[in-house]
């Protein structure tokens, strides 16, 4: 068994279109149809398995506004960053950046790697997917792949534990899946806990829409779409089978919701 904590990490402001594909569409029928800019949540979580302490992404940084490239901040507005510095929202649910033994990163996108710098040079193991790891060298340092990747946040003096299968075993109770398709390396997870199975679904799924409706999230933000439809089709059949909590990637309604019950 394992403890989960959710840490809330702050708001991200953008519209609906970009995480659910076709949500503002013209048709002849409705030729200028209203766009809607939503608030999306920013989270990290701690996870107690094993007698080890992990933390599950490192957010975004406090200075998102300066330091994101400015088409990427005006799409994807981070207006409170810097209100929710990583050491202070962890402090705020009882921990402090000494306890974490070990980060898990889903995927190294910059409102998720922010601030994986705060482990450089500290030996703390950062476990990531093997195709997550190369695609994010490969997209930060050539004019191919993904803008969404910054080199500082992640090219420094890290430990890196490589995750190379489909599966791996972290510790009893949690379990991370690959769930390519919103980038080639995405990671999900099986937890354990006392109060049921949690499945982390991470940005395989930003909201409900992707999830429930099996609706894709905007092009601009899969990687693969029939990679992601197999992903999205691995957590139901997980889901299914052990009547599990599904926490998505950016859901503030499920955010909250679970974070009464984890």
């Amino acid at each position: 068994m394992a403890n989960v904590t959710l840490v809330d990490r702050g708001r991200v402001r953008a519209d609906r279109a970009y995480v659910v594909d076709g949500a503002s569409m013209a048709s002849a029928a409705e030729p200028n149809p209203d766009h809607e800019r939503i608030e999306f949540v920013v989270w990290n979580a701690v996870i107690e398995a094993g007698g080890t302490t992990y933390l599950w992404d490192t957010g975004v940084p406090t200075d998102a506004a300066e330091y994101w490239p400015d088409p990427l901040y005006a799409a994807f507005e981070a207006h409170d960053a810097d209100e929710h510095a990583l050491a202070d929202d962890l402090a705020a649910a009882g921990y402090g950046l000494a306890d974490v033994d070990a980060v898990v990163m889903s995927h190294l996108h910059l409102d998720h790697a922010g601030n994986l710098d705060a482990f450089a040079g500290t030996g703390t193991p950062v476990y990531v997917h093997r195709e997550e790891l190369q695609f994010a060298f490969y997209s930060a340092h050539t004019d191919e792949g993904s803008i969404a990747y910054l080199a500082p946040d992640f090219d420094g003096d890290l430990n890196w534990r490589v995750v190379r299968r489909h599966r791996h075993t972290l510790a009893e109770g949690f379990e991370l899946l690959h769930l390519p398709g919103h980038t080639p390396g995405l990671l999900g997870a099986r937890v354990d806990t006392p109060a049921g199975t949690l499945l982390i679904a991470g940005d395989e799924c930003y909201v409900d829409a992707n999830y429930a409706e099996g609706a894709p999230l905007g092009p601009g933000l899969l990687w693969s779409e029939r990679d992601w439809r197999e992903s999205l089709e691995t957590l139901r059949e997980l889901e299914r089978r052990t009547d599990a909590d599904v926490l998505y990637g950016h859901d503030l309604d499920r955010f909250r919701s679970l974070s009464d019950r984890y």
